[in-house]
Parts: C-alpha cells; structure tokens; sequence
C-alpha cells in the first residue's frame, strides 16, 4: 500500500472540497456538482489519478455519508412539526412524489426504456434539494402561506422519495429476480427490516444520546449511531436509506431531554460528503453518456409535468389558495444529493445498467440544480411572497 499516496489523495480531495464552498458562491455553481466534475477528472475516465485503495473504501465512504443524509431526512419528521404543518403538506408533498414517479415510469417505457431503467429512474426522479429551496427563501426574504407550505414540503419530500424509492427498488429486484411470486415477500422483508433497524437503533439512541454530557449529543455518540445503523442494514440486506431515516425519525420524537439530537452529525457530514461525491464521479464511466439519448431529455421532461401537474392536483385537494396551484410544481425542481446517493445505491443493485442510470442521473441533476433555484424564485415572485414584492 502506497500510504503516502492515500494521505496525499485524501487531504487533496478535502481542500477541493473547501474550495467548491467558496467556488459555489462565487459562481452560483452547485458544490455537489463541481465535485462530481472534479471526481471525473482525477478518476479512470480522466487523468485517472486517484490510488487503487480508494475502490475499497468507496462503499464504506457511500454507506456513512448516506446514512448521514436519512439520519437528518428523519430528522426534519417530527410529529409537533407535521402537526403544525398540517394535513395540506401533507396531501401535497405526497400527491407531488406519487405523481412525479407515475408520469416518469409511464413516459419512459411508452418512450422505449426498459421496465428496470424507467423504474428506477421514476424513484430517483422524486427526490430534490430542499437546500436550494431554502437558499432561495433566505436570499428573498419570501414569507407567507406559500413559503410556509414550500418550507414543509421541502422538509419531508426526501422521506416521500426515500420510502417511494425503497419500494421500487424492491420490486426491481423481484422482477430482476425471476417473477414477481416474491415481491411481497421481498417488500416486507427489506421494509419491515429497515424499519425494525430504525427502531432498533432510534429508541435506545433517544434514551441514551445527550446524557453522557448533558445536552446535545456528543460526536462519538452520533457516529456511533450512524455505523450501528449503516452496519445492521448492510448485513442483514436491507435499506440503510430506510434504515437510517426510521431512526432520525424515532430519535427526535422520543428525545425529549436534547432539542438538536442531528447537531453532531451536521458538523461531520459535510467531509464525508465531500469524498462520496468526488469518488462518484470517479466512478463514472463517461464513454455511458452516449447512451442517455432520448431517455435522459424525456426524463427531464417527465420529471417537469410530474411536478406541475402533482402541484396543481395536490394544492386542488388540499384546498390551498387558487394562485398557489399554478406555482407550487415549478418551485420543487431543484434536485441535487439524494438524488445522486439513490441512483449509486440502484447502480450497485444494477451493475448492467449503472453506467447509464448514472449519467442520466448526473447530467439531469446538473440542469435540475442550476435551473430549480431559478423557477423557485420565479414562482416566489408570482406569488407575491417575495421581500419585494410584499412590501
């Protein structure tokens, strides 16, 4: 082992990612993409710098920044939250990611895509970046009944998109596997397995974090939880997205001694982070773009009608303001992290269609991120909810 090379590459990659911070502001570029784009230049399709070491730990550097991610996706779930927000949330964020995922799978296959791709691709589509609808609000200073149901939408559309994609990936695997006689069985299974994780992990972790040293919980005792969980799910087959979700989800409800439970993990998630995304670019295989052709511009397609119609549908059911129905779909397009994370867990189920489900992924990412922010404000604007415009 070159161990001179590993510290060089990992001190290297952590300063790069330091720089897409202050790059990102600078040139309104998303960090996520700018660190795939430098994972491709300094992986095999590009100047093919990285040591050999870093394919063994790409999957241990996946599974924590992820389980990361579902810790804190659970732990935007609390019930006083959801309550608070209601049941207009609620039915929207739910009708959005349902429809989203119908009009994607539907509209692909009628495209020519497999039934594998277009399934995957449809639970890959429902995730977006609430950081980017975040950014928007803070920036515009936007308040109002739209905001506040975009800021609750945006605070549960992952865990919609998580459980959606858990699902459909379930039944990819059964129909990948010879029939579908163990769908069902498979479903309850890695389900009812993450959840039992979740729970496992979630009710002990609410009890015991923060005590130690009153108040928040220590560093030691969020990475604790976070390997406990990523371990359990890995070995016993089932969703560390899941997983990691039902405890976030279990230990800010039943912690009642600590307000931050996720604190900890803010702090450390960002350098694992930094290495996911740079080792995913690295890992993808350029010469596989060729291949998104129609695929990838009717996902982009698809995705925009799922958004909108769901917007209007959901606002319909939910008996929002009549205005808000037409703007509600365009302002959920940012897209970025999780997106990501699901398409390398489905390409590592997938191995046969991972280079394509990746480009596709990555190239329609980019535009998600650099133009969702844009129609977010836009559809602020319209809205009259902007610090401009309401005054």
């Amino acid at each position: 082992m070159d161990l001179h090379l590993l510290f060089l590459s990992l001190g290297g990659i952590l300063l790069v990612g330091l720089m897409t911070d202050e790059l990102g502001r600078r040139t309104r570029l998303p960090r996520v993409t700018l660190l795939i784009l430098f994972g491709v230049i300094i992986g095999p399709s590009g100047l093919d710098l990285l040591p050999d070491q870093f394919a063994e730990w790409y999957e241990f550097l996946a599974a924590t920044a992820l389980t990361m991610v579902a810790f804190l996706l659970g732990g935007h779930l609390s019930l006083a939250g959801l309550r608070k927000r209601g049941k207009t949330i609620l039915i929207v964020s739910a009708v959005v990611v349902v429809l989203t995922a119908l009009a994607i799978c539907g509209g692909l296959m009628a495209l020519g895509a497999s039934f594998l791709l277009a399934l995957l691709l449809a639970g890959i589509g429902t995730a977006t970046d609430p950081a980017a609808s975040q950014d928007v609000i803070k920036q515009t200073g936007a308040k109002g009944p739209f905001t506040r149901i975009l800021l609750g939408i945006v605070a549960i559309d992952d865990a919609w998109g998580l459980i959606i994609f858990s699902l459909l990936l379930v039944i990819a695997k059964a129909v990948t596997g010879g029939g579908f006689d163990d769908i069902l069985w498979n479903a309850g299974r890695e389900l009812g397995g993450a959840i039992g994780i979740g729970l496992l992990i979630g009710l002990p972790g609410s009890y015991l974090s923060g005590r130690i040293r009153p108040g928040e919980p220590m560093q030691l005792e969020a990475l604790g939880l976070v390997f406990l969980c990523a371990g359990l799910a890995i070995w016993l087959d089932v969703s560390f997205l899941l997983s990691g979700m039902i405890a976030g989800f279990t230990i800010v409800n039943f912690a009642k001694h600590h307000n931050r439970a996720f604190h900890e993990i803010e702090h450390i998630e960002w350098p694992f982070m930094v290495f996911f995304f740079v080792l995913a670019g690295a890992s993808l295989q350029i010469a596989g773009i060729v291949n998104i052709g129609m695929v990838g511009l009717g996902y982009i397609i698809l995705r925009i009608v799922g958004r909108l119609v769901g917007g209007w549908l959901g606002c319909q059911w939910a008996g929002t303001a009549p205005r808000h129905k037409l703007w509600l779909g365009l302002s959920l397009m940012p897209q970025a992290g999780v997106a990501l994370g699901m398409a390398l867990v489905a390409s590592d189920h997938f191995p046969a269609i991972g280079d394509q489900l990746l480009a596709i992924t990555i190239g329609t990412t980019v535009i998600f991120e650099i133009v969702g922010p844009i129609l977010t404000l836009v559809a602020l604007k319209k809205v009259g909810e902007t610090k401009t415009e309401s005054h």
